[in-house]
């Protein structure tokens, strides 16, 4: 027997289905908890994105209708309540397309990673303008098409693939920034993609 699709999973859990809604949860969970994690401060503000995220899916079906990947939209979602999130700290709106996690509240988020690649990595990313975080991660780890990444933002596929273009070049120059030791930053700029991709597996 095929496993259910999550479009099934997703009408059970809306009709009550509570066991539905585990198998879902447990289907995206780690997707949508990698995606808060290096973007927030705490594993109490995972948790807060990965349970408001799920609840909004489930309190209003009429949103997703199918024509993309529930994943896709879930990540949607969490980047709305990630931005609430971010208004909440700055104490007003912030600007994604300036302003960087990093700018709204220093972490502690390269003690997430055991290799020194993936600590430089982190800080780099938690040091971009969130719009360019945001297209650089969903493409890295959740290996997301140009076209599935502006579903899920609300952008034009043209408007994501320019952003990535340009989301890898500031994350080069932010990681020169950063001052690591030239054998480090070496190691890191000449496999981004690869050092990016590796990370996945540490962040859940």
């Amino acid at each position: 027997m095929n496993a259910p699709t999550d479009g099934e999973l997703l009408a059970a859990w809306q009709a009550g289905d509570r066991k539905a809604g585990a198998a879902l949860f447990d289907r995206h969970f780690r997707a949508v908890a990698r995606f808060a994690r290096a973007k927030v401060w705490s594993e109490e503000e995972v948790d807060d994105v990965v349970q408001s995220t799920f609840l909004a899916c489930l309190e209003a079906p009429e949103r997703f209708r199918g024509e993309g990947s529930l994943r896709g939209y879930l990540l949607g979602i969490a980047w709305h309540k990630l931005q609430k999130l971010y208004g909440r700290k700055a104490r007003s709106p912030i600007d994604v397309a300036e302003v960087s996690v990093h700018d709204i509240g220093p972490g502690p988020s390269t003690a997430l990673a055991r290799r020194a690649e993936h600590r430089l990595l982190l800080a780099g990313l938690r040091r971009l303008p969130l719009q360019f975080q945001v297209v650089l991660e969903l493409s890295f780890w959740e290996e997301m098409t140009a076209a599935a990444i502006g579903a899920a933002l609300g952008e034009p596929e043209g408007t994501v693939r320019t952003r990535l273009r340009r989301a890898k070049e500031l994350l080069a120059a932010q990681l020169r920034r950063l001052g690591a030791a030239p054998d480090l930053l070496r190691s890191t700029v000449s496999d981004l993609d690869g050092w990016a991709r590796s990370l996945r597996a540490e962040l859940g």
